[in-house]
């Protein structure tokens, strides 16, 4: 009966170090310190989304990671943004296109 008192006792022991180990080393996670509840990072300018824009983007963090709505947000305005970039290439292509063969040579 002792023995398996001892056994279970340094099970606990080695459990307790390997949870303090892995937390000293892999922390939580987070680059960032964590935001106050209910307050939320993801910002971006109502058009003409820069690089820099989208390197200060953050994500607030959830239990599971990070909020999902506003990720969805973001892909959905990025989509846009994007969608209406192509389209004003592909309307400035076509201009030069017709200028090149209306022009004489």
């Amino acid at each position: 009966m002792t023995t398996a008192l001892i056994y279970l006792v340094v099970m606990i022991l080695v459990a307790a170090v390997v949870f303090v180990l892995a937390s000293v080393v892999f922390g939580r996670g987070e680059e960032l310190p964590p935001l106050p509840p209910g307050a939320s990072p993801t910002r971006l300018p109502a058009s003409g989304v820069t690089g820099e824009d989208l390197r200060d983007l953050r994500f607030q963090l959830v239990v599971r990671g990070y909020k999902m709505s506003e990720v969805d947000w973001v892909l959905q305005r990025l989509g846009g943004e994007l969608d209406s970039l192509r389209a004003r290439v592909a309307e400035l292509e076509e201009q030069v296109a017709e200028t090149d063969h209306e022009a004489p040579r």
